[in-house]
């Protein structure tokens, strides 16, 4: 099926590896322009290379000079992807206050920043923003405190800034996935299993149960990405997809 987004320009955030990188591909075969950002330089290079038609922008997006300096790099784009970031597990009294800031910085206060930082740009275009969030704002886990916290803010974000960016011919959409098979996903998971059995390579055990027999594949949350992204879903904003296998 034709996506509609041949010719687009698209900005995807935390695209050196994961989801992000997945998006990038699956945009790029739709014949989407890119502009890669994270903060692993090499990696953006190489997927670049990759992709063809993609340009790539290296940048801590907890910093807010960095953030205007990607926006300012953009210039005009049709699509924002807000991807980057990764929040630490642990319960209250095992984040601290210096970890539970820093991840917020870049996922949450990251996505905001770069959303106004673009906005102009988007309404010109009456483009789509969508942010990759987590189910874990909506399904809360004391021990992934400052995560849950993070994600649920990122999606009253993503929900009250769709009410006025209508206004603007400017769709904002989420998704929330649920388990993906990325190396984020084995970090948390190895956290877990050290936690709950004693030991972090017993990690493959506490998936076994899961919807399916697995957790979701990168390409899954991808294609929901383009298809939220695209003329296809042209009606739909405000709205955040839950992708975890199970009805939460």
């Amino acid at each position: 099926m034709d996506m509609g987004l041949a010719g687009r320009t698209a900005l995807v955030t935390g695209a050196s590896k994961g989801i992000g990188r997945g998006i990038a591909r699956a945009l790029a075969a739709e014949g989407c322009r890119l502009i890669l950002a994270a903060r692993d330089a090499a990696a953006l290079e190489a997927l670049a290379a990759e992709l063809g038609d993609a340009r790539a922008v290296p940048a801590d997006l907890s910093r807010h000079e960095e953030v205007e300096r990607l926006a300012a790099e953009a210039g005009a784009v049709d699509i924002l992807v807000n991807n980057a970031g990764a929040i630490p597990p642990g319960n209250l009294l095992e984040v601290s206050d210096a970890r539970w800031r820093e991840a917020w910085d870049l996922k949450v206060f990251g996505y905001v920043g770069l959303s106004r930082a673009l906005y102009p740009a988007l309404r010109a275009a009456r483009g789509v923003i969508v942010n990759v969030i987590g189910a874990a704002g909506e399904r809360m886990n004391p021990d992934y405190i400052a995560g849950s916290t993070g994600n649920a803010a990122l999606m009253a974000f993503t929900r009250s800034l769709a009410i006025g960016a209508a206004r603007d011919g400017v769709r904002v959409t989420g998704i929330n996935p649920g388990p993906v098979a990325t190396d984020r996903n084995e970090t948390l998971t190895r956290a877990r299993a050290a936690k709950e059995l004693g030991d972090a390579e017993r990690w493959r055990e506490l998936q076994a149960g899961m919807p399916f027999g697995r957790a979701a594949t990168v390409e899954e949350i991808a294609d929901a990405a383009v298809f939220l992204a695209s003329p296809r879903s042209a009606y739909t904003t405000g709205t955040i997809l839950t992708i975890n296998g199970a009805p939460v």
